[in-house]
């Protein structure tokens, strides 16, 4: 059974992102294209990323604009039949509202607060935190307009899982395996620190991509997951 992990494919090209995305199916349930990748290839990526792998694929643009702009985005990119769609849920109940009623058949993940950001960057921006207290807010705000899921720090994950209840899915970005490097992140756990915490999906990059063998990576990480889902079932 694939572990419940979503793994970034931040490669520079698509040839690249093919082959990491092959490596790692075997063992993960969901492959990740963010920005870079999807702006410089399209909707191509999409198809060669998903290939013949029976893998999900999650389309984090982050979207983030004025309604009616977000609801034309969204409608465009649904027809990739991403299972995984981000917007960021700072744009509103209306924008998030418009995502979800343009891509009915695709999961619109809200996205709280971003994990590149601490307490003082924060208050440097104008947003009232901690950090934690943000993200409630948001995601409050995001599941009322009918957000599938919610994209937040593991550190957040416990509280938004108390508050949201079981419905709404919990995707966690900043994970990282023990002794990895953090990168720019500045707020991460373990991936069995974020399971047990209440994650559905764990966002990780860097540490399967940038490994020697990536599939192996996955393997080995994926099986961590595993094992830490058994215990804590």
């Amino acid at each position: 059974m694939a572990a419940p992990i979503a793994v970034a494919i931040d490669a520079p090209e698509i040839e690249t992102a093919a082959r990491w995305a092959s490596a790692v199916a075997p063992h993960v349930s969901t492959v990740k294209v963010g920005l870079e990748l999807y702006l410089r290839y399209g909707p191509e990526v999409i198809t060669t990323v998903r290939g013949a792998n029976r893998v999900s694929v999650f389309l984090d643009l982050k979207l983030h604009d004025i309604p009616a702009t977000v609801a034309g985005a969204a409608r465009n990119v649904a027809r990739l039949k991403p299972s995984i769609l981000t917007v960021h849920a700072a744009g509103g109940r209306d924008m998030v509202r418009a995502a979800v009623e343009a891509a009915p058949d695709t999961t619109i993940a809200a996205v709280t607060v971003l994990t590149s950001l601490d307490d003082a960057e924060l208050e440097r921006i104008g947003m009232v935190g901690p950090a934690s207290d943000a993200a409630r807010r948001l995601a409050e705000l995001a599941v009322e307009a009918g957000a599938g899921a919610l994209v937040c720090s593991p550190h957040e994950v416990a509280q938004l899982r108390a508050d949201v209840g079981p419905d709404v899915r919990l995707i966690t970005p900043g994970v990282r395996p023990a002794g990895a490097d953090r990168g720019d992140q500045a707020r991460v756990a373990t991936p069995e620190q974020a399971l047990a915490s209440g994650a559905d999906l764990l966002v990780i990059g860097r540490p399967i991509t940038r490994a020697a063998d990536p599939g192996a990576a996955a393997a080995s990480i994926a099986a961590a997951v595993r094992r830490s889902e058994s215990v804590g079932g």
